[in-house]
């Protein structure tokens, strides 16, 4: 049985050569996105009505690479490369602290981010194919699944 996602493959192409330029705007490089994309999932919820079905971004794998997403930071930071993300926190020695707490914790907001980044992407992923006749299509073989 072929899956949803099967059928979209080169939609998803598509939408990720749109998407590059809002990656470049968020505080992640494309590196980081692409280990952020290898963790979530995308599911159709309501697949049996196309009007309500929508597409939703998993991030239930996400925690298991942050902190593969902040070595990339290190590393690009070690090399003085930049582009996407900040290379270092600014927050000093009582940010420090703070973290070393748990309070504002830099690894959380980039969480955080890193989710709405991926419903973000979800959202222009249905939209495209909305706009392409795609949708009812994909919600058929997801509501099959």
């Amino acid at each position: 049985m072929a899956r949803w996602q099967d059928r979209v493959v080169g939609d998803r192409m598509a939408v990720d050569d749109e998407f590059t330029d809002r990656v470049e705007e968020s505080p992640f490089s494309r590196q980081q996105w692409g280990l952020i994309m290898t963790a979530v999932e995308f599911h159709i919820e309501e697949p049996t009505d196309p009007e309500a079905a929508r597409i939703v971004a998993d991030t239930g794998k996400l925690p298991q690479v942050m902190s593969e997403i902040d070595d990339v930071e290190k590393q690009m930071a070690s090399m003085g490369a930049g582009g996407g993300g900040s290379t270092s926190s600014g927050e000093g020695f009582l940010g420090g602290i703070r973290r070393a707490l748990g309070f504002g914790s830099e690894t959380d907001e980039r969480f955080e981010e890193a989710e709405a980044l991926s419903q973000e992407y979800a959202d222009r992923l249905q939209e495209y194919l909305e706009e392409n006749g795609k949708w009812a299509e994909a919600c058929r073989v997801a509501a099959e699944e």
